[in-house]
């Protein structure tokens, strides 16, 4: 059976292409979902993408993930700013996870530069755009490679 890697976004992402492209550039989330898959594939594994704008939501996604995944990539939004709910889901599921920005939020205003979610991330991707979700997958599955020899 394939594993599956857990692709979750939050909020405003369903608007990329259409958003902030100064900050966030022109591609969609579902060019996005597509690159994922690609990557994904070549390692072996399916991918579960989702976006919610529900913090809720999120955290269901984040209880499936630990039931059914392998690992969990994700780019939570502005929740990664303000939800203490999401850093202990995945701290309730200790899967591995790679938490992914696609602006530099070091760069951004100084409320985005802290983040709940890096607690129980095993890395974090910022600024480098879509190839963010690549890389990510990429660091996953090494990172689980290596837990699993």
């Amino acid at each position: 059976m394939t594993q599956s890697l857990y692709i979750l976004n939050g909020p405003n992402l369903n608007m990329l292409g259409r958003r902030e492209t100064d900050i966030y550039g022109d591609v969609t989330l579902e060019a996005i979902a597509r690159s994922c898959t690609r990557r994904a594939g070549t390692h072996g594994f399916d991918v579960a993408f989702h976006q919610s704008n529900d913090e809720g939501e999120l955290v269901d996604l984040i209880h499936e993930a630990g039931a059914k995944g392998a690992g969990i990539v994700l780019n939570a939004g502005a929740y990664t700013h303000t939800s203490v709910a999401l850093l202990d889901a995945l701290r309730a599921v200790d899967l591995p996870t790679v938490e992914v920005h696609l602006s530099n939020i070091f760069r951004r205003e100084e409320f985005r530069r802290h983040s709940f979610v890096s607690q129980a991330a095993v890395g974090v991707i910022s600024g480098l755009g879509p190839i963010g979700y690549e890389l990510a997958i990429d660091a996953l599955a090494a990172h689980i490679g290596i837990a699993s020899a």
